[in-house]
Parts: C-alpha cells; structure tokens; sequence
C-alpha cells in the first residue's frame, strides 16, 4: 500500500497486513535500495530527528551521513552542497539525487514497488530482510500542548541533565535544532517546539521495543508535562 499526502511530496507505506511502516524504516529501505539494488554510492542526508539506522547502513558501505536541522529547508542545500545520493526527513519527505532535491512521494513510491519486484520479497519482508542487516529499530513521537512560557519550559529541559532515560544510559547532548539526547544502544530521544504552535513534540528511536514508550515518557518529564 502506497499512501501520499495531498501534494504527494511525502510517502507513507502499509504492509501487506495493513499494517503501517514508520517513517524511519522507509527512509533506510528507500536508502537500502539505492545502495543494494541499484549499486549506487553517495552521500546520505537527515535531518537529527529522523532514523540512525542510516549511520549503520552508511558504515556498511562506506559514505558520509550528514545531519541538518528538522525541515527540507536545510536538507535540501546540504543535498546540493555534498552531492547527495538521497536525502530525507521525519515526516515522510524524500529526495533522491539525479531528480529535484525536493521531497517526492510519487518517486519514492515506484522505488518502494521496484524494490518489491527486485527482490521478490513483500513490504514486512523487506523490513526483515533490512532488521537482519541493521538490526532491528523501534520509534514513536508524542505531541503534546504546553501553557506558558516558551523560554521557561526550553530552560527547565536544559538544566534537567539526565543520566539515563527510559532505563538507558545518554550518551551525548545535541543542541541543533531541539533537544537530543543520544542513548547507549544507539539510539535517542528528541524535544522539539513546534514552530507554529504550543506544542512540544517529543520523538524516539531505540534497539528495544519495550523501552520506547518509558523513553517517551520520561522525555515528557524533562520537559515538564508529566
């Protein structure tokens, strides 16, 4: 199942239960695609809230990962600068070398469907197959209104300094475009102020599927909303 937005410049995909993939796992089948199928090599472009899985395929076959702030605003002049074979974000937006460096659903879809036929396998299929390289990832993001001040929240999240999250030691702090913290199994865990409205959007991605909803939760503590 191939889903679009209105404009079809985002692509979403269901399995063949129904069953809907995360934006993330397209994002690496997509890059998995150009890599293995098509034998291409180049530069990888994300944004820091979308998968690290890309990081693993990137050492794998030996190109650069580079990581921009949220939106295709800053993902498509770094594709231009680097020369990038694909570049992509959180929310379903993929580009591809070689076209517009702008997101396209359309295109995204038929390389989904040709990787499909390449490799006769069905869309949970290549999530296997891809896991099995990669190892396998989990992610989900809760939105959630905030009342008062911007300032005084985005204060009480940076002097929360956390040792662990959902039971995970952190790693690293990223200060890019939100709030990162980088988790010991890889993975992370994201607060962002939307920019257009109250909301404070807190994303993850980790290696243990029954961590994903204590990070979540613990990332809403941080910022004040538990």
């Amino acid at each position: 199942m191939i889903i679009t937005d209105g404009d079809a410049d985002r692509l979403g995909i269901g399995d063949e239960n129904g069953v809907f993939v995360d934006q993330l796992r397209v994002f690496a089948l997509l890059a998995y695609y150009l890599l293995e199928v098509l034998g291409e090599r180049g530069p990888i472009v994300k944004t820091l809230s979308t998968t690290n899985m890309l990081k693993k395929l990137a050492d794998i076959y030996n190109i650069p990962v580079y990581e921009t702030g949220v939106g295709f605003k800053y993902v498509a002049p770094k594709m231009i600068e680097v020369h990038a074979m694909i570049g992509g974000e959180e929310s379903g937006g993929y580009a591809f070398h070689g076209h517009v460096p702008e997101r396209d659903g359309i295109l995204a879809g038929l390389y989904i469907l040709d990787m499909m036929v390449q490799l006769k396998r069905k869309p949970s299929r290549l999530i296997d197959l891809l896991f099995s390289k990669i190892g396998k990832h989990y992610y989900d993001r809760i939105d959630s209104v905030f009342d008062g001040d911007k300032s005084e929240r985005a204060t009480l999240i940076e002097k929360s300094n956390p040792d662990y999250i959902g039971g995970l030691k952190v790693t690293g702090f990223d200060k890019t475009d939100g709030y990162r913290y980088n988790l010991e199994d890889g993975g992370w865990m994201l607060i962002r102020f939307s920019g257009t409205e109250p909301i404070i959007r807190v994303y993850t991605e980790t290696m243990h599927e029954d961590k994903v909803q204590r990070i979540l939760l613990d990332g809403l503590n941080i910022a004040g909303l538990k």
